[in-house]
């Protein structure tokens, strides 16, 4: 089917379906686009398929942030409906946020697979530890610091965001808690944010990809994998909802330890990676 022989088809539809769900589930739950979840499972199918190395991780990456899209306003809509997301922080970071997705997307035309991997381990892996330790002393201040500033942070999580194919709540979450600010509301914050991101972050990687050597079967629009849209988003959708109810219900803490054990093991994923290349 597509050019793919049946059983890879299969295989390809079921990890991508089982994907689906729990990127919805942990959108929902810990206001981050799913990306830290579709990126590594991507590739683990694109690998099977047989995708160019020097593509596949670009692939991945732009293909989760258009799965991000639906997901990331479902799941903004349902977070907000609660009442704990802080609106004055998206608007205060919306251009900055636009602007370093752009930039970031672009670049990522260029940069080496290895760079987009070591990028998301380096980030991911910083906030599984903040979460895991539980420290209320880690602290940069008692609450948000001045406008410019708060701009260059929007910037910052826009341009890391699209190198990584996440929609930021992994990297806007960690912010929040350095800044004394509630989990919960950074949660439902971190949604909105993801919606903001995703948008300019998937043209921008299909203009960069156009023309690469991807498989006609995977109805590739520049680094965007149309197939794998249509596969996982309606699925990541569906499932949001539930875990932004989930959220609100969860004590403090046991949505840091979970957040933390979840990043921790998508890191692991990609540093083992990361050496194998460097030792080849």
């Amino acid at each position: 089917m597509f050019g793919i022989p049946l059983g890879e088809f299969v295989l390809f539809v079921v990890a991508l379906a089982a994907a689906g769900i729990m990127t919805g589930m942990l959108a929902g739950l810990f206001g981050v686009g799913g990306g830290a979840v579709i990126v590594p499972v991507l590739y683990q199918v694109f690998t099977t398929l047989a995708v160019p190395e020097a593509v596949r991780m670009h692939l991945c990456v732009g293909s989760s942030l258009a799965i991000i899209v639906p997901t990331s306003i479902q799941s903004f809509r349902t977070h907000r409906a609660k009442g704990a997301t802080r609106m004055d922080v998206l608007k205060l970071w919306a251009a900055p946020v636009v602007a370093g997705t752009v930039l970031g997307s672009v670049l990522a035309a260029f940069a080496p697979g290895l760079l987009l991997k070591s990028v998301f381990v380096l980030v991911a892996g910083a906030n599984a530890i903040k979460n895991l330790a539980g420290r209320d002393d880690w602290r940069i201040g008692a609450d948000f610091p001045s406008a410019p500033a708060m701009r260059g942070y929007g910037f910052g999580i826009g341009f890391a965001s699209a190198l990584m194919g996440i929609g930021g709540g992994a990297i806007s979450n960690m912010i929040f808690s350095f800044h004394n600010r509630p989990i919960h509301q950074a949660v439902a914050t971190s949604a909105g944010l993801g919606v903001l991101i995703s948008i300019p972050g998937t043209l921008g990687y299909v203009i960069g990809g156009w023309g690469e050597p991807i498989p006609p079967e995977l109805l590739a629009l520049g680094y965007v994998s149309l197939m794998a849209l249509i596969l996982v988003a309606p699925i990541t959708t569906l499932s949001a909802p539930f875990g932004a109810r989930l959220a609100h219900r969860m004590p403090k803490r046991k949505l840091e330890i979970a957040f933390g054990a979840f990043l921790a093991i998508v890191c692991a994923r990609f540093l083992y990676d990361i050496v194998r290349a460097l030792l080849a």
